[in-house]
């Protein structure tokens, strides 16, 4: 049985203090909560990882610690960038590679994503791998051709062990921060195609270990029917995720 996964990526808000804060926070409102049947991931900026680290093993607080990305490079002249070794010094569990604001702002291919994929497993990171389609693609009914591109060539050369690791993230561009959301059987809709494509490629075993979350515009108010749904595995949380309070409702969603 697929362990849920609740993920807050920060994006770009909040310093390191209001990090600690935050961990602080988000621990008060989920003392009671029995954490052993959900993951939950926090996902700050980089100039926070090492705040939230040490704040929540201060605090003996159950949460994985991810990056928002990083290089395919352990090391060299990459002014700006951040490489594996890095996340993992901090002791980073995940990377969220190939989020659709890279791909869009930063132009990133999804050759670009299956380099950091394989460079995240060589050092000992899982990633969270994004997929979705724009609102216009999704008009012209190409959603799923869209999310089996992005996967596929994705996980390219990946071995069955590693892509059963991988966590997937299906976020559709158009509710990313736009308050529309997907309905729960449309949701579930397209990870049940992603879950077919991975079963065809890597077979049922393998397919059937991978976890896919929903992301987009992810609230307390409708976490509970996009958990509740036989595909999706938890959710990549965005806006709703910069609240402890809300946020905690969103964990407790989970099933």
């Amino acid at each position: 049985m697929r362990k849920p996964l609740v993920a807050g990526n920060w994006k770009m808000n909040k310093t390191h203090l209001d990090a600690i804060h935050f961990v602080e926070e988000l621990g008060h409102h989920l003392a009671d909560f029995d954490q052993d049947r959900v993951e939950v991931v926090l996902v700050p900026p980089f100039t926070a990882l090492r705040s939230v680290q040490t704040t929540t093993e201060d605090r003996h607080q159950e949460f994985g610690l991810g990056a928002q990305n990083m290089h395919w490079e352990s090391d060299g002249a990459f002014t700006g960038e951040v490489s594996p070794p890095m996340l993992k010094a901090l002791r980073c569990d995940y990377v969220v590679l190939g989020h659709s604001e890279r791909r869009e702002l930063f132009f990133e291919t999804d050759e670009i994503v299956n380099r950091k994929m394989k460079a995240a497993f060589e050092h000992g990171l899982v990633p969270i791998m994004c997929c979705g389609e724009t609102d216009e693609e999704r008009e012209a009914g190409r959603t799923q051709s869209k999310v089996e591109t992005q996967v596929t060539q994705g996980l390219e050369g990946l071995s069955n062990e590693r892509v059963a690791a991988t966590v997937v993230a299906y976020e559709p561009i158009w509710a990313i921060g736009t308050g529309k959301t997907a309905t729960p059987e449309d949701a579930q809709s397209t990870i049940a195609h992603i879950r077919y494509v991975l079963r065809s490629a890597h077979g049922p075993e393998v397919a059937d270990a991978v976890r896919i979350l929903y992301g987009g515009s992810v609230k307390a108010g409708n976490a509970a029917s996009l958990f509740g749904q036989p595909d999706i595995d938890g959710g990549l949380v965005g806006g709703a995720s910069l609240e402890a309070g809300e946020f905690a409702q969103i964990v407790k969603a989970a099933p």
